[in-house]
């Protein structure tokens, strides 16, 4: 088949998402890697410093960041040598996370360009806004789709964003797929 044959990939509709994200579940932990040295996990795993030694994390992102939310800021990991990265960010469809994805991206993508970089992206449950800056990440620095992004990850954990950060992404996806034929 040639590739003017090929079917040209789309950005999915928001509900043929949740159809793939909530196909094929399966019991997953506090904690999974879900791409080699990224990590998605709750609040329990970001408070468990033996666990996160164990797993030999350098950095962490934190998106429900603030007093209100998992308050494991910077002085949290003094004693250790995590690096942090807090994103403030309510599990809201209405919040706009993707002012964000960016910045969030460039400090994972910067974490695993380092040697040893592993990286615990978390938030309450692991479900929502961190799996968003995670599919974020795969989508802008790993130049995956965001059905490929969401087939991954789902591959080791069960996510779920809100339907406000799902429109988010197809956002996101639409607009690199766009970036990414524009000749430069």
């Amino acid at each position: 088949m040639s590739s003017e044959e090929e079917p040209k990939y789309q950005t999915p509709p928001t509900c043929d998402l949740l159809n793939l994200l909530l196909k094929n579940r399966r019991p997953t932990g506090a904690v999974n890697e879900v791409w080699p040295n990224l990590y998605i996990g709750d609040a329990a795993t970001a408070r468990d410093k033996t666990l996160l030694a164990h797993l030999e994390i350098t950095h962490v992102v934190n998106a429900a960041d603030g007093p209100q939310h998992i308050d494991t800021g910077p002085c949290f990991y003094k004693d250790t040598d995590i690096k942090y990265h807090g994103v403030q960010a309510p599990d809201c469809k209405d919040f706009d996370l993707s002012h964000f994805f960016s910045e969030t991206s460039n400090f994972i993508h910067g974490a695993l360009t380092q040697k040893g970089g592993k990286v615990l992206v978390h938030c309450a449950r692991g479900i929502s806004r961190s799996a968003t800056l995670a599919l974020a990440y795969l989508m802008m620095k790993e130049e995956l789709t965001l059905v490929d992004a969401v087939t991954v990850v789902c591959r080791s954990r069960n996510i779920l964003p809100n339907v406000g950060f799902l429109n988010q992404l197809c956002l996101l996806d639409s607009a690199l797929l766009l970036q990414r034929k524009t000749p430069p």
